[in-house]
Protein backbone atom coordinates (compact mmCIF):
# COMPACT_ATOMS: atom_id res chain seq x y z
CA UNK A 1 0.00 0.00 0.00
CA UNK A 2 2.76 2.22 0.92
CA UNK A 3 4.44 1.63 -2.19
CA UNK A 4 1.43 2.67 -4.67
CA UNK A 5 1.20 5.85 -2.30
CA UNK A 6 4.49 6.70 -3.07
CA UNK A 7 4.51 6.01 -6.73
CA UNK A 8 1.13 8.11 -7.07
CA UNK A 9 3.02 10.92 -5.40
CA UNK A 10 5.66 10.68 -7.68
CA UNK A 11 3.53 10.44 -10.79
CA UNK A 12 1.73 14.45 -9.92
CA UNK A 13 5.14 15.40 -8.76
CA UNK A 14 6.68 14.51 -12.37
CA UNK A 15 3.46 16.06 -14.03
CA UNK A 16 2.56 12.63 -16.29
CA UNK A 17 -0.85 11.97 -17.44
CA UNK A 18 -2.60 9.29 -18.64
CA UNK A 19 -4.35 8.47 -22.09
CA UNK A 20 -6.98 5.99 -21.99
CA UNK A 21 -7.71 3.38 -19.74
CA UNK A 22 -6.95 -0.08 -18.48
CA UNK A 23 -9.78 -2.38 -19.37
CA UNK A 24 -11.90 -3.47 -16.81
CA UNK A 25 -11.74 -6.89 -15.82
CA UNK A 26 -8.63 -7.46 -17.63
CA UNK A 27 -6.19 -9.95 -15.73
CA UNK A 28 -3.74 -11.76 -18.21
CA UNK A 29 -2.82 -9.68 -21.23
CA UNK A 30 1.21 -8.52 -22.47
CA UNK A 31 1.41 -4.72 -22.41
CA UNK A 32 4.53 -3.47 -24.49
CA UNK A 33 5.69 -0.39 -23.37
CA UNK A 34 8.07 1.83 -25.70
CA UNK A 35 9.68 3.10 -26.94
CA UNK A 36 12.07 2.06 -24.68
CA UNK A 37 15.42 4.74 -24.71
CA UNK A 38 16.06 4.88 -20.88
CA UNK A 39 16.07 3.74 -17.93
CA UNK A 40 13.88 5.83 -16.63
CA UNK A 41 11.27 4.59 -18.65
CA UNK A 42 11.25 1.48 -15.50
CA UNK A 43 10.67 3.70 -12.87
CA UNK A 44 8.04 5.42 -15.13
CA UNK A 45 6.39 2.34 -15.75
CA UNK A 46 6.53 1.65 -12.02
CA UNK A 47 4.23 4.21 -11.36
CA UNK A 48 2.15 4.35 -14.03
CA UNK A 49 1.15 0.34 -12.49
CA UNK A 50 -0.34 2.18 -9.43
CA UNK A 51 -1.94 4.89 -11.12
CA UNK A 52 -3.46 2.72 -13.64
CA UNK A 53 -3.87 0.28 -11.82
CA UNK A 54 -2.62 -2.93 -13.00
CA UNK A 55 -2.53 -5.08 -9.72
CA UNK A 56 -1.23 -7.97 -11.99
CA UNK A 57 1.92 -6.16 -13.84
CA UNK A 58 4.76 -8.03 -13.97
CA UNK A 59 8.04 -7.95 -16.10
CA UNK A 60 11.39 -10.38 -16.66
CA UNK A 61 14.22 -10.74 -15.25
CA UNK A 62 17.29 -12.94 -15.35
CA UNK A 63 17.18 -15.86 -12.66
CA UNK A 64 20.50 -14.89 -11.09
CA UNK A 65 19.08 -11.71 -9.97
CA UNK A 66 16.35 -13.46 -7.93
CA UNK A 67 19.23 -15.56 -6.47
CA UNK A 68 21.18 -12.69 -5.10
CA UNK A 69 20.91 -10.41 -2.23
CA UNK A 70 18.35 -8.21 -3.73
CA UNK A 71 16.50 -11.50 -5.09
CA UNK A 72 13.30 -9.84 -2.33
CA UNK A 73 13.47 -6.81 -4.35
CA UNK A 74 12.71 -8.26 -7.54
CA UNK A 75 10.01 -10.72 -6.29
CA UNK A 76 8.52 -7.40 -4.63
CA UNK A 77 7.86 -5.74 -7.38
CA UNK A 78 6.62 -8.21 -9.77
CA UNK A 79 9.49 -9.51 -11.55
CA UNK A 80 9.50 -13.14 -12.90
CA UNK A 81 12.91 -14.90 -13.10
CA UNK A 82 14.14 -16.06 -16.25
CA UNK A 83 16.67 -18.61 -17.85
CA UNK A 84 18.02 -16.94 -20.62
CA UNK A 85 20.67 -20.08 -21.65
CA UNK A 86 20.44 -20.04 -25.06
CA UNK A 87 18.78 -24.23 -24.94
CA UNK A 88 16.19 -22.41 -22.75
CA UNK A 89 13.26 -21.48 -24.94
CA UNK A 90 12.58 -17.99 -23.34
CA UNK A 91 9.21 -17.32 -25.56
CA UNK A 92 8.11 -20.83 -23.73
CA UNK A 93 9.04 -20.43 -20.14
CA UNK A 94 6.73 -17.03 -20.45
CA UNK A 95 3.91 -19.14 -21.73
CA UNK A 96 3.87 -21.85 -19.09
CA UNK A 97 4.05 -19.00 -16.59
CA UNK A 98 0.80 -18.10 -18.58
CA UNK A 99 -0.70 -21.29 -18.23
CA UNK A 100 0.09 -21.51 -14.00
CA UNK A 101 -1.50 -18.37 -13.48
CA UNK A 102 -4.92 -16.84 -13.56
CA UNK A 103 -3.90 -13.05 -13.45
CA UNK A 104 -1.01 -12.28 -15.10
CA UNK A 105 0.31 -9.31 -17.23
CA UNK A 106 3.81 -8.82 -18.26
CA UNK A 107 5.14 -5.73 -19.49
CA UNK A 108 7.99 -6.01 -22.09
CA UNK A 109 9.70 -3.85 -24.38
CA UNK A 110 8.68 -4.52 -28.33
CA UNK A 111 12.45 -3.26 -28.93
CA UNK A 112 13.95 -5.24 -26.47
CA UNK A 113 16.38 -2.81 -25.86
CA UNK A 114 17.01 0.95 -25.29
CA UNK A 115 19.04 1.12 -28.43
CA UNK A 116 17.75 2.20 -31.96
CA UNK A 117 16.25 -0.91 -33.80
CA UNK A 118 15.83 -1.95 -37.41
CA UNK A 119 12.85 -3.84 -36.21
CA UNK A 120 10.92 -5.24 -33.50
CA UNK A 121 11.53 -8.00 -31.33
CA UNK A 122 9.02 -10.97 -32.31
CA UNK A 123 8.84 -12.52 -28.78
CA UNK A 124 6.43 -10.49 -27.37
CA UNK A 125 3.65 -11.54 -30.17
CA UNK A 126 4.50 -15.20 -29.55
CA UNK A 127 3.50 -15.47 -26.40
CA UNK A 128 0.74 -13.60 -26.80
CA UNK A 129 -0.38 -15.87 -29.53
CA UNK A 130 0.37 -18.90 -27.56
CA UNK A 131 -0.66 -18.24 -24.39
CA UNK A 132 -3.65 -17.03 -25.98
CA UNK A 133 -3.90 -13.39 -24.63
CA UNK A 134 -4.35 -10.07 -25.92
CA UNK A 135 -1.56 -7.21 -26.37
CA UNK A 136 -2.04 -3.73 -24.90
CA UNK A 137 0.05 -0.81 -26.29
CA UNK A 138 1.56 1.35 -23.73
CA UNK A 139 3.22 4.72 -25.23
CA UNK A 140 5.59 6.85 -22.91
CA UNK A 141 5.86 10.29 -24.08
CA UNK A 142 7.96 11.82 -22.34
CA UNK A 143 7.63 15.38 -24.52
CA UNK A 144 4.01 15.86 -22.94
CA UNK A 145 4.48 12.94 -19.85
CA UNK A 146 1.76 11.10 -21.03
CA UNK A 147 1.22 8.04 -20.93
CA UNK A 148 -1.11 6.54 -23.89
CA UNK A 149 -3.01 3.21 -23.49
CA UNK A 150 -4.17 1.02 -26.38
CA UNK A 151 -6.83 -0.72 -26.98
CA UNK A 152 -6.64 -4.84 -26.39
CA UNK A 153 -6.13 -6.55 -29.46
CA UNK A 154 -5.33 -10.10 -30.34
CA UNK A 155 -2.22 -11.58 -32.24
CA UNK A 156 -3.60 -11.66 -35.99
CA UNK A 157 -2.15 -14.37 -38.39
CA UNK A 158 1.61 -13.30 -37.97
CA UNK A 159 3.78 -10.87 -36.69
CA UNK A 160 4.70 -9.16 -39.90
CA UNK A 161 0.44 -8.27 -40.45
CA UNK A 162 0.34 -6.68 -37.04
CA UNK A 163 3.41 -4.92 -36.57
CA UNK A 164 2.28 -1.58 -39.18
CA UNK A 165 -0.34 -1.30 -36.67
CA UNK A 166 2.20 -1.04 -33.97
CA UNK A 167 4.53 0.90 -35.67
CA UNK A 168 1.93 2.83 -36.32
CA UNK A 169 0.90 3.52 -32.42
CA UNK A 170 4.56 4.07 -31.60
CA UNK A 171 6.01 5.91 -34.09
CA UNK A 172 4.68 9.23 -33.29
CA UNK A 173 5.45 9.00 -29.54
CA UNK A 174 8.49 10.27 -28.07
CA UNK A 175 10.86 8.50 -25.83
CA UNK A 176 13.13 10.26 -23.52
CA UNK A 177 16.05 10.13 -26.21
CA UNK A 178 13.58 10.77 -29.22
CA UNK A 179 16.37 9.76 -31.79
CA UNK A 180 15.80 6.42 -30.06
CA UNK A 181 12.24 5.96 -30.52
CA UNK A 182 10.70 4.10 -33.41
CA UNK A 183 9.60 6.95 -35.85
CA UNK A 184 12.23 5.09 -38.46
CA UNK A 185 10.54 1.91 -38.49
CA UNK A 186 7.46 3.29 -40.89
CA UNK A 187 7.70 1.33 -43.97
CA UNK A 188 9.78 -1.10 -42.80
Amino acid sequence: MTGRLFWKWWWKWKHWKLEGEWPSGLTRAIIIVGPHTSAWDVVTGMAARSVIPIPYAHYLGKKELFDGPFGWFFKATGGVPVDRNSKNNLVEQVVQEFARRQHFVLALSPEGTRKKVERLKTGFWHIAKLARVPIVMAGMDFSKKELKLSKPFYPGESPEADFPKIVDFFAPIKGRYPELGMQDLKGN
